[in-house]
């Protein structure tokens, strides 16, 4: 585990939840990897800290699931599974579909512009080989329609789920066949909220979640994970 860990910097943040926050986004950023072992003494050494807020990490990782202990081999990062992505994409499919139509409602033409713009610059980057931006450009689209809901508790929890989701949605952009088929499918879904179209949108929204399950779900029984 000698790759390098970039530490996630908040001044406001206790020590402990810097250490969390740095584990959780390196995991769900790939640069652990499904399977690798989290080693208490080679972590601490690397961020600088005690092995303490290490174990605090770990600990929560493994409540959200990133984490599982191994008898005799201690903490690894978590596989990625059927049953996890199954049920990430059930809650997202619903709460993505009720965002889209709120925005229909709700978007501002200064939004709607930015959306727009937002849909080009990943068509623009489809092509790319680094598949963190191109997933952070996928991000940003989606953000931008959590925004227009104008509904706090709602872009919380789809905010939390993105999260939740990095993982597949890297693994997913990394198939460059599948990007062409997602812009067009971010093409439907602006156009359906600039519509006002509600019906457009929640079909829309529907096929580019179930698209994502399907590759991924095939991209999981290709390989051991």
């Amino acid at each position: 585990m000698s790759k390098e860990i970039h530490t996630v910097i908040n001044e406001y943040l206790p020590l402990r939840d810097v250490v969390f926050q740095t584990l959780r986004q390196t995991i769900l950023r790939g640069e652990l990897k499904p399977g690798e072992r989290l080693m208490e003494v080679h972590l601490a050494e690397r961020l600088g800290v005690s092995r303490t807020p290490i174990r605090e990490a770990i600990r929560k990782l493994e409540l959200e699931g990133l984490v599982v202990m191994i008898p005799r081999r201690g903490a690894v990062v978590a596989s990625i599974t059927e049953k996890d992505l199954k049920d990430v994409l059930e809650v997202r499919r619903t709460l993505e579909i009720l965002a889209g139509e709120v925005a229909c409602e709700r978007i501002t033409p200064e939004l709607l512009k930015e959306l727009e713009i937002a849909g080009e610059e990943f068509g623009r980057l489809k092509g790319t080989e680094d598949v963190n931006l191109l997933a952070a450009a996928d991000v940003r689209f989606h953000e931008i329609i959590y925004t227009a809901t104008g509904n706090a508790r709602l872009i919380h929890i789809l905010n939390n789920l993105r999260e939740q989701m990095y993982r597949y949605r890297l693994e997913y952009l990394k198939d460059t066949g599948s990007r062409q088929r997602l812009l067009r499918e971010h093409q439907e879904i602006f156009a359906g909220i600039r519509n006002g179209d509600k019906k457009a949108v929640s079909a829309a929204i529907c096929q580019h979640i179930d698209n994502q399950e399907e590759a991924i779900l095939s991209g999981l029984r290709e390989k051991p994970v």
